[in-house]
């Protein structure tokens, strides 16, 4: 009799641990990806949760001249995705002729506001960073002014890589945005059409820290202001990411360290990112590009995404790049 109940309580033990191991725990719900996480070369990906998806808006990764369109894509568990493709073209942009550059993407109200980049301004060429809007993640998305939002170089700032950002302490709207190694910040108004003052009549704020060079992001955690950025060259191994915290949205930025770049086993060139959350488990992910090892195409740069932790103080921890 002993024998036959040792039996059956090993078989039950052995049944208890077959479906611990095949029952994942709750709260974790987006484990075991693949990075890259789709197929394709696309950058400057921009993350967003939308009812336990995650969607990601990316550069299609091109020379200037054939980046004329936005995809988009969706998951639920980060390892089947959806394509959405031409969410946005220069169909529907028609100041666009090159170069649409990293989207940013807000859901509002019922509605969800494309924010890009495009032409590569420089001081004789008509562009810069446009919105646009639509019903669905999905799109399709549509020209909301017909024309830039920001079309000037301001504080020596190229108007691209805009990130918009709703601030918890106030509801307010502000966009960071900037290349060639200035970064400013603006007040949207509620319906992204133009912009406002801040409370102090001033228009445009540079919030440059060191060594930034384009990409800005911003979150919040535990009441501290996260912002990052991008440093190095878009298309050499050198690219990277860094970060300062401060108690505003307003900086002041110091910066305190790198936390994302080259790795000799996994990519090179890591970079312009964005930072979503977990919404079962309430991890952070980063979500960024890099060049696959042994790229020779500076444009040739994929979408991946990594854990981001922090240590007992809330400072970043440097990615592990998987």
């Amino acid at each position: 009799m002993k024998k036959v109940i040792f039996i059956i309580s090993a078989l039950a033990l052995a049944l208890v641990l077959v479906l611990s191991a095949s029952t994942p725990p709750a709260g974790r719900q987006w484990k075991k990806w693949s990075n890259p996480l789709f197929e394709g070369w696309y950058a400057d990906p921009e993350g967003i949760v939308i009812d336990d998806q995650l969607w990601i808006y990316p550069t299609y990764s091109k020379p200037f001249k054939e980046q004329l369109h936005l995809d988009a894509f969706s998951s639920k568990d980060l390892k089947k995705w959806t394509k959405h493709e031409r969410i946005i073209s220069n169909v529907e942009i028609s100041w666009l002729k090159e170069a649409l550059w990293a989207p940013s993407i807000v859901n509002k109200d019922g509605k969800y506001y494309l924010f890009f980049s495009c032409n590569n301004i420089r001081d004789d060429k008509y562009g810069g960073i446009g919105v646009a809007v639509a019903d669905s993640p999905a799109g399709p998305f549509k020209d909301l002014l017909g024309k830039p939002l920001i079309g000037e170089i301001i504080n020596n700032a190229q108007p691209i890589d805009q990130f918009v950002f709703q601030d918890p302490a106030n509801g307010n709207w502000y966009m960071y945005y900037g290349g060639w190694r200035r970064c400013n910040m603006v007040r949207l108004s509620e319906d992204f059409t133009h912009l406002i003052p801040f409370d102090d009549g001033q228009m445009v704020k540079e919030v440059t820290p060191e060594k930034y060079v384009e990409g800005p992001f911003m979150f919040v955690k535990d009441g501290k202001y996260y912002f990052m950025w991008s440093e190095g060259r878009w298309t050499k191994d050198d690219y990277c990411v860094a970060y300062a915290i401060a108690d505003s949205p307003f900086g002041p930025f110091v910066r305190e360290n790198t936390i994302l770049s080259s790795d000799a086993e996994h990519g090179t060139g890591a970079g312009h990112h964005s930072i979503v959350r977990d919404p079962k488990s309430g991890e952070y992910l980063i979500v960024y590009h890099r060049h696959p090892i042994g790229a020779k195409d500076g444009n040739n740069r994929v979408t991946c995404i990594d854990r981001l932790e922090f240590d007992a103080e809330g400072k970043i921890l440097p990615v592990k790049m998987h």
